[in-house]
Order: structure tokens, then C-alpha cells, then sequence
């Protein structure tokens, strides 16, 4: 592998994605975006490659890592058996937010799989990620480009904020536009299973599948490792907890001296204005989208921008119960205080 001055954030063009590639064959790291997340790219059949990768990230080696593809067609290079069901999947979401778990090829080795016997899979729907990986010609694994259990990113600049110069290159393509990581769906058991929520939701899946959204749920704990299925994970620095609306009230009229940043459905109430002195304060207060999918696209780079407002605790009004906001619950879960 050979060595490489760092040549941070390149906006996209067809001369940067042809080196992006070149530079993926040449064993390096490249950060692109994806519609769900900004991934960090890796030659998925090259094991040094990936073990800096994993470095990079602080990652666990038994943690699998995603790999993506260029088009459908390529899921049988990886798969050594592919269902009924992936193929029903992959011909409705994909290239798009869905990641497939299923016996691995002779071609996912050891070092992408976590030691499993499976391989995750998924084609991105992201132009940029797609000409990348066609200019590329091959699966290219692509965790959230961060450090290990923190806050994903969802813009070119919080790679580089993140990683600085330990990776050769970022293409720049703006914001992610579905903003939290794909939906994954095991496909390597006896029955379908979501082992991690995103936004494609259990009731477009089971639709496809002409089942219960409710036959989706692991019936008891899974007994493979998928990418983000840790209690613990896309968590800020500064201290995070979802309550409920009451909750949230009563905890910044009550705590005496604390500085609170907020993410809340309402706008901020007239009677705690900011830095109420002697008082709990609401020392940032955001309003957050009804809308689901423009939540979950603003979430990661509202996370950051409440981490960095220099508060005591994050409080995050809990969303909806219902399908659609299973994926931005899952996040907000792993990201609060334990």
C-alpha cells in the first residue's frame, strides 16, 4: 500500500471519482456520501485495507461492516444462497436504505463478517456512491465515516472534523438526504427478521414479503452481530436523555443551576427563556420536525449542533410510536445516557 498525503474534502466531479477509485484499489480509505449517511470505503477483498479501516474507526474486529454494491446483480458474487425474499426485497428497495443479511460467498471473508457466516449487503441509491462504486468495479465496505459509537455523519465536514487527515480523501455531496442507516433485514434464518430499524419500515417490508409486520420481530435475542446493534451507539459527548413532553417541562422548571439543550416538537415556551438565571435553563432550544423523514434527514447534524452548545444535558422529546418512527427511536435510544 503505498503512502499518500491526505487530499481532504474534493467536490464531486468525473476527475475525483476516478481517482476516489483508484485510490480505493490502491488500499486507502475514501469517504463518500450515501443516501442514509457519509460511509468510509474500503476495498471489501482487501484485508489490510480493511484493518485500516477498522483502526481508523477504533472499530471492534468482530463487528461486521457493510459491503455495497454496484448494482443488484452483484449480490450473488457475495451471497452463496439467495432466497426468494432477497430477491423480492432488493427488486423493491434497492439501490436504496436496505441492507440484506445472508450466508456469506466464498468471496466475504473473515475480516468484513465479524467471523460469521454471513455478510450484509446493501446498494446504495446515492449518484455519487453509485458512480463511485461503478468506477470502482467491486463491493466496497462502508461503515458510518466516524469514530467508533459516536454521532454519525451526515455531511462532508463531519468526516473531516472527525478524522482529520488519518484518510485520503472525502467527496463532498452534501447533505444525506435519509440521514440515519439503513434498515437491516436477516435473510440467513428460518424467517425474515429486522435486526436494526431505519426508514424503510417493517410495513413496507412485510408488505413485499406478504406477511405481519409484526413476523419481522427477532423472537429472541439474534444470535449474529449486525452494524449498529450495540446498547450503546451514535451517542454525543454531552449527556443524552428522551422524555416525554411532561418530562421534559418539569426537568428544566426543577433542575436547579443545570443548562439544558433541547430538541422539541413545540417552540420554546415564553416562560424559560434562555440562561434563567438560579434556574434549570433551556440554554439551546430546537424545534423538531413532525415529518419523519425530514427529522431523520436533520438528525445527526442536530445531535452535533446541541452537543456543541456547551450544555449540561441533552433532553430530546420522544417521538411517536408509530412504524415510521421506529428507525429515529432505535437512534435516540443508543444515543442516551446509560
Amino acid at each position: 500500500m503505498s503512502k499518500l498525503a491526505n487530499l481532504g474534502v474534493m467536490a464531486v466531479s468525473p476527475t475525483s471519482i476516478t481517482r476516489a477509485a483508484s485510490l480505493l484499489r490502491e488500499g486507502h480509505l475514501v469517504a463518500f456520501p450515501t443516501e442514509t449517511v457519509y460511509g468510509l470505503g474500503a476495498d471489501a477483498q482487501n484485508e489490510e485495507a480493511v484493518k485500516k479501516l477498522y483502526e481508523a474507526k477504533g472499530r471492534p474486529n468482530n463487528h461486521p461492516v457493510i459491503v455495497h454494491l454496484p448494482s443488484p446483480e452483484a449480490i450473488s458474487e457475495w451471497c452463496s444462497n439467495v432466497p426468494k425474499e432477497a430477491l423480492l426485497l432488493a427488486n423493491a428497495f434497492w439501490p436504496g436504505p436496505l441492507t440484506l443479511v445472508l450466508p456469506r460467498s466464498e468471496k466475504a471473508k473473515n475480516f468484513i463478517t465479524g467471523g460469521q457466516d454471513t455478510v450484509a449487503i446493501r446498494v446504495p441509491s446515492h449518484p455519487i456512491a453509485l458512480a463511485l462504486l461503478k468506477e470502482f468495479g467491486g463491493g466496497v465496505v462502508a461503515p458510518s465515516a466516524n469514530r467508533f459509537g459516536k454521532l454519525s455523519p451526515t455531511r462532508a465536514e463531519h468526516v473531516a472534523s472527525d478524522f482529520g487527515e488519518s484518510i485520503a480523501i472525502v467527496l463532498d455531496g452534501g447533505p444525506c438526504q435519509v440521514g440515519i442507516e439503513s434498515t437491516i433485514v436477516n435473510l440467513s434464518g428460518n424467517k425474515p427478521e429486522i435486526l436494526r430499524p431505519g426508514m424503510i419500515t417493517a410495513d413496507q417490508i412485510a408488505a413485499q414479503l406478504g406477511i405481519s409486520a409484526s413476523d419481522l420481530a427477532p423472537k429472541e435475542k439474534p444470535v449474529i452481530h449486525v452494524p449498529g446493534d450495540l446498547p450503546s451507539h451514535y451517542a454525543p459527548e454531552t449527556p443524552l436523555y428522551v422524555v416525554a413532553q411532561e418530562e421534559l417541562h418539569s426537568l428544566i422548571k426543577n433542575s436547579s443551576g443545570l443548562k439544558f439543550a433541547v430538541l422539541a416538537f413545540d417552540d420554546q415556551p415564553e416562560n424559560q427563556p434562555d440562561n434563567q438565571p438560579n434556574k434549570g435553563s433551556a440554554y439551546r432550544w430546537l424545534k423538531a420536525s413532525s415529518n419523519p423523514k425530514r427529522y431523520a434527514e436533520a438528525l445527526y447534524a442536530t445531535l452535533r449542533t446541541l452537543d456543541q452548545a456547551g450544555a449540561d444535558r441533552i433532553l430530546i422529546e420522544a417521538v411517536p410510536a408509530a412504524s415510521e418512527w421506529q428507525g429515529i427511536a432505535d437512534r435516540l435510544q443508543r444515543a442516551t445516557q446509560k
